[in-house]
C-alpha cells in the first residue's frame, strides 16, 4: 500500500512538472511563426498579432491571444486561394489586422469571463493586401482590402458552433471568391 501511495505521488509530481514545462500557445509569442512555408501558388503572411483588433478590444486580451488561429485562418485563405486560383497563377498575401467574431465580456463576471459573445455588432473582419500575378509574371490585381461580414448570424443555416472560426473562414471564403472572379472578368 505505501509503495503504491509512493508510486502515486511520483506519477503525479512528474505530471505537475511536466504541465508547469508545457507552454500554453500563444498568438503573440515573440518565437512564433509570421507566415505559412512556402507551399503551392499561394504566400501568406501575417503582422504582429499583439496588435491585431481581436486582442486590442477582445475584453479578455490573455484568452483572445490563446490558441493558433492566426496560423488556421491563413492556412484556410492559402488552401481556398489555391483551389480557386488558375493554373500558373499565383497570390502573395499580407494579413494585417484579424478581428474574429464575438468578444469577451468580462461584466458578465467570472464564471463568463472566458466566453466569446456573438452578437450583431462584433463582426469578423480581416485586412489584407495582397498581389495577384498571372502565368506570366504581370500583375493582375494588387491593393488593400478589408473584409467584414456584418450579417454573420443572418446566414442559413447556423453551423458556426461546430467549427471553430466558422464564420471567419465563411468570410474568407466569400472574399477569395469575388476577388478572383473579378480579376477573371477584369483580364477577359
Amino acid at each position: 500500500m505505501i509503495r503504491t501511495a509512493r508510486l502515486l505521488l511520483v506519477l503525479l509530481v512528474l505530471l505537475a512538472t511536466a504541465t508547469a514545462g508545457a507552454k500554453t500557445r500563444n498568438v503573440t509569442d515573440p518565437d512564433a511563426p509570421r507566415s505559412l512555408p512556402d507551399e503551392g501558388p499561394v504566400a501568406v503572411q501575417w503582422s504582429d498579432p499583439a496588435e491585431f483588433t481581436d486582442l486590442k478590444f477582445s475584453g479578455n486580451r490573455w484568452r483572445a491571444a490563446q490558441g493558433d488561429w492566426v496560423r488556421q485562418l491563413a492556412e484556410h485563405l492559402r488552401d481556398t486561394a489555391t483551389r480557386r486560383l488558375p493554373e500558373g497563377e499565383r497570390m502573395e498575401v499580407t494579413i494585417t489586422d484579424i478581428g474574429r467574431a464575438g468578444r469577451y465580456e468580462p461584466w458578465h463576471g467570472i464564471q463568463m469571463q472566458d466566453v466569446r459573445i456573438l452578437r450583431d455588432h462584433y463582426p469578423p473582419s480581416m485586412k489584407l493586401e495582397f498581389h495577384h500575378y498571372g502565368a506570366d509574371g504581370s500583375v493582375l490585381a494588387e491593393g488593400s482590402r478589408e473584409l467584414r461580414d456584418t450579417g454573420y448570424l443572418m446566414g442559413g443555416s447556423n453551423v458556426g458552433g461546430r467549427e471553430n472560426l466558422y464564420y471567419e473562414k465563411r468570410m474568407i471564403d466569400e472574399w477569395v471568391r469575388d476577388e478572383l472572379r473579378r480579376t477573371s472578368v477584369a483580364s477577359n
